[in-house]
């Protein structure tokens, strides 16, 4: 067979495994609740214990599909302890006082990202806040809505 046969017929299979793998593509998976974080991994359980006057503040660790930062914890702070760590699709929430405070994301590859978060009983504002990743895998944390 000449080379330029052989090479038309290896591209023409190539296109042919291409075309058969994206026909099996996966579909995204359907939502599924966020799991709370086991109390073993609570460092300060006095941030995570109802009490009286204080407001429940939703910290929540979008999925990611990304092998390289699905199974990195990412630890979080409030008033700049560190309080316990999220894994891949978990929250967890954190009673505390009306009023500002510093909530703050890391990994053992990135420095501490933090954010002033208001705290408020004021149904109009939110009191959630989403940890994600970035396409270069660094962490970041935002308020989101209900």
């Amino acid at each position: 067979m000449p080379m330029r046969q052989h090479f038309h017929c290896k591209a023409a299979l190539l296109a042919l495994v291409i075309a058969s793998l994206a026909g099996c593509a996966s579909t995204p998976a359907e939502p599924v609740p966020f799991k709370e974080v086991p109390q073993a991994r609570i460092v300060q359980p006095g941030y995570t214990q109802p009490g009286n006057g204080l407001v429940g503040v939703d910290v929540r660790r979008e999925r990611s599909r990304d092998l390289i930062v699905r199974f990195r914890d990412a630890l979080v702070y409030i008033d700049g302890e560190q309080v316990t760590d999220l894994m891949n699709g978990e929250h967890v929430v954190f009673y505390l006082s009306p009023g500002v405070h510093r909530i703050g994301v890391s990994t053992q590859f990135d420095p501490v990202v933090e954010m002033r978060f208001m705290v408020t009983a004021d149904t109009r504002y939110t009191n959630r806040a989403s940890v994600t990743f970035g396409e270069d895998h660094s962490i970041a944390l935002r308020r989101v809505a209900q």
